[in-house]
């Protein structure tokens, strides 16, 4: 279309366009080969002297009724007395009215490495008459940690550090029964798998025969499969094949059939933890035994303490982030 301004005269000569030459890329190598050290395998080892310095978060809790053994089983995992223990020795705890939440916080550190662990028990789970939601004080316990690193989050001044208080993993321990998982399990597992990582065990796993051990986790499985209740480590958040292959040995484990123990004892000449019977010792660091060492490498020792992690801060807390969002921008 025509302007209605009038047109500016210009004494330079109009410019010529130049032609377009066609840039083509030529494909480089896929891994290219040095002439000489560079020193990028050096970002590693500073990673891990940053990580050293400064320490990593882990925060963990247990779920089960009274009886079953998790404070034992937490001194276990972490050879340490860092789980909650009666005020007065030789007296019993009350078993409280409602669902309680207690957190303990300790520092760990093996060979210059520190771990802030924090341990959340929750004391009365299942003990009463009427369990009708005794889920609830749980759930909001876990968005309690999602809002308060959200609330941190969307601060215009951030800390360089956010305090990492959200729940990485679940630890539901069951009763060694022997038959199918009760409605409390099913409806328990069903609500928090959607929010945090659950990682189900049959405690006390030395009542049952080894028989009995078996058919019993492939009973629970099948309730899993038949409920559609996934527990970690979930086959949508595999990676890879490598990781697709590892933890589908995991899968077929889960439940680990677990035995806890913070005594020691002498066998053959070397001190082994262990609960000792009339029969023999059960050694709670031997596979043959039970599988305390699969629940020991799958939350501490290999990569799934990090992938716990990951998976809580990626995947459960993200889904809690855009509903609160979401929430926040409606009219």
């Amino acid at each position: 279309g025509s302007s209605l301004e009038p047109e500016e005269c210009s004494m330079e000569p109009p410019a010529v366009p130049e032609e377009e030459v066609p840039v083509t890329v030529a494909p480089g190598p896929v891994g290219c080969q040095l002439f000489g050290y560079v020193g990028i395998e050096a970002v590693l080892d500073q990673m891990k002297i940053k990580t050293m310095k400064t320490g990593f978060e882990f925060n963990i809790m247990v779920v089960g009724q009274s009886g079953l053994g998790k404070s034992t089983m937490v001194n276990t995992l972490f050879k340490s007395k860092v789980s909650r223990k009666s005020s007065q020795p030789g007296q019993e705890e009350r078993i409280p009215k409602t669902v309680q939440l207690q957190s303990i916080t300790h520092v760990i550190e093996e060979k210059g490495v520190k771990m802030k662990l924090t341990v959340t028990d929750t004391p009365g789970f299942g003990d009463q008459i009427n369990n009708e939601n005794c889920w609830d004080p749980i759930i909001k316990y876990i968005n309690e940690q999602y809002e308060r690193y959200l609330r941190e989050e969307i601060l215009i001044t951030r800390k360089r550090k956010i305090p990492d208080t959200r729940v990485h993993g679940c630890v539901y321990f069951v009763p060694p029964t022997g038959h199918w998982l009760r409605p409390l399990d099913l409806e328990f597992m069903r609500r928090l798998s959607k929010i945090v990582n659950v990682v189900p065990v049959i405690a006390k796993a030395d009542t049952l025969t080894l028989e009995e051990r078996a058919e019993f986790k492939q009973r629970i499985q099948e309730d899993l499969k038949t409920h559609a209740i996934s527990v970690y480590p979930q086959e949508d958040f595999d990676q890879d094949p490598e990781d697709r292959a590892l933890n589908d040995r995991i899968r077929e484990k889960i439940p680990f059939a677990v035995v806890g123990a913070d005594q020691e004892h002498q066998v053959n000449g070397k001190r082994v933890l262990g609960r000792k019977t009339k029969w023999g010792i059960i050694e709670v660091e031997n596979p043959a035994h039970c599988e305390f060492p699969l629940l020991q490498d799958l939350l501490i020792r290999r990569s799934h303490l990090q992938d716990l992690k990951d998976i809580t801060h990626n995947v459960h807390y993200e889904s809690y982030r855009v509903r609160r969002l979401n929430e926040s921008n409606r009219p």
